[in-house]
């Protein structure tokens, strides 16, 4: 019954986040919401991004010299220099696993 329960809740999830994107005529949206909306991407990665990296199992802050802190580090100026996600992602997890695993 449990698996029953978690396949419609993923069923009514996805529909209820498709409908917006699905049925929605862009072009009734004013020049003005567009604008708001663009800007929904850069607001909610950094929510998602900062707990894994500041803080611990326990919700606490973890220390500065976390290797997740430098990996985090190194991602971020992959990134402003190369301007690409894919190098931006794969230079912060090969830099935390060097620290992790060599260190």
């Amino acid at each position: 019954m449990s698996l029953l329960s978690i396949i419609i809740a993923g069923i009514l999830t996805y529909l209820t986040r498709t409908t917006m994107v699905t049925l929605v005529n862009r072009n009734i949206l004013s020049d003005k919401i567009k604008q708001v909306l663009s800007y929904v991407p850069a607001a909610v990665f950094p929510s998602i991004i900062f707990p894994a990296v500041f803080l611990n199992d326990y919700g606490n802050f973890v220390e500065l010299s976390d290797p997740k802190i430098y990996g985090a580090t190194i991602a971020i100026i992959i990134g402003y220099l190369s301007k690409s996600i894919i190098a931006t992602i794969f230079s912060g997890l090969i830099s935390y696993w060097i620290l992790i695993f060599v260190f």
